[in-house]
């Protein structure tokens, strides 16, 4: 009795989770090597290019051109040469620990080598697998070695060892929007503009480069020595293409039953911990800033710079960057987020309920836009 043979054609061999993982992992190291080449060959003769042209509209004697020539090839050889050189955590003297997050830490560091102060994110491995972080973290990664803006914090060595991915950044010592806020409660109009300006300037730099930041509030806003403000902290950042905000399971969409009621003549608005009891919008900034450096320092965060759409878990793009940036301008005037409750849930449910307010007097009053 012969025994059939399998089908080859028609049985596909599958290799296991692990497998696949790595493979594409291989593949996108492999790809992202080559064009990280092909890129830094196209960017040194481009700068080769702009040098010769600004010395052919110059006075600059020939002998002194080829001069500077030879001295931009000394400087590719030497950055050439500093790429090759392997970066890694023995590199870095550890001083202080200045965050924890769920998926790692942040660390004060200074290099060894030159003497130079960093921050250090330190990322656990496991920590990313478990959660399905990687395609965060890689989008992290690109997005700040892509966008070279001054207002937004820089990524100067990126590395890995078997336990630890590490990401050394711009180390800002002048504390964050959040810290700045809790101190002043509110900020004037001159001031509000300045800081809402290179907040434009920062968001506007990475939807240039197709992402969404999808995060923006303000203990990612950080300022630098000299009081410049700077966006951070890009761990849930996406490509403009990316359509839904998977990572985001705390605030579950609202049911049919929003709730819709309005504002009283005093202009207060409902609190529904406490039944059918107002806040003046006194109460409301006493009460934001007896809660802000709870939520400050909460790891489940809080629902107020969050845009409908992202809430309704519906289609969305780089709206939602520009929605929670107006929110915190409101908060910087007026001192408090404009939809801000007790319960977390209320704030879920106002946040839609405003935007259906909007377009209504949107279509009855549009003279006024």
């Amino acid at each position: 009795m012969e025994e059939k043979q399998p089908d080859n054609d028609s049985e596909a061999v599958l290799g296991s989770s692990s497998t696949m993982e790595k493979v594409a992992a291989a593949k996108q190291y492999i790809e992202n090597h080559y064009r990280n080449q092909m890129k830094s060959i196209q960017e040194r003769k481009e700068r080769r290019w702009i040098l010769e042209r600004k010395l052919a509209s110059s006075d600059v004697p020939k002998e002194e051109q080829m001069n500077l020539i030879k001295d931009l090839e000394r400087k590719e050889t030497e950055f050439m040469r500093l790429l090759r050189n392997k970066i890694c955590v023995d590199d870095f003297e550890l001083l202080a620990m200045i965050g924890r997050g769920a998926h790692g830490e942040v660390w004060l560091c200074r290099e060894i080598k030159s003497g130079n102060i960093y921050a250090m994110k330190k990322l656990k491995k496991t920590e990313m697998l478990s959660r399905g972080q990687v395609e965060h973290v890689r989008a992290e990664r690109n997005l700040l070695a892509e966008v070279a803006s001054h207002f937004i914090v820089k990524l100067y060595y990126s590395f890995q060892d078997a336990e630890y991915l590490y990401l050394i950044m711009e180390y800002l010592p002048g504390g964050d929007m959040m810290t700045l806020l809790m101190r002043e409660d509110v900020l004037s109009e001159s001031v509000t503009k300045f800081y809402i300006a290179q907040s434009v300037l920062a968001i506007e730099s990475i939807h240039q480069h197709n992402y969404i930041h999808r995060d923006i509030k303000p203990d990612n806003l950080i300022f630098d020595k000299n009081g410049h403000m700077k966006l951070s902290d890009f761990g849930l950042c996406k490509p403009l293409d990316c359509r839904t905000l998977s990572s985001v399971n705390e605030n579950e969409a609202m049911d049919d039953e929003n709730i819709r009621e309005p504002m009283d003549v005093d202009g207060r608005f409902p609190d529904a911990a406490h039944g059918s009891s107002w806040k003046s919008p006194h109460e409301q900034l006493q009460h934001w800033k007896m809660n802000r450096r709870k939520l400050a320092f909460s790891t489940v965060g809080t629902p107020d710079y969050i845009a409908p759409e992202v809430l309704l878990k519906k289609g969305y793009g780089m709206e939602c960057d520009w929605w929670s940036l107006g929110v915190i301008m409101y908060e910087m005037l007026i001192g408090y987020p404009p939809f801000y409750s007790d319960e977390p849930v209320t704030t879920c449910r106002k946040v839609p309920c405003s935007l259906c307010i909007f377009l209504i007097f949107f279509c009855l009053f549009p003279l006024y836009f």
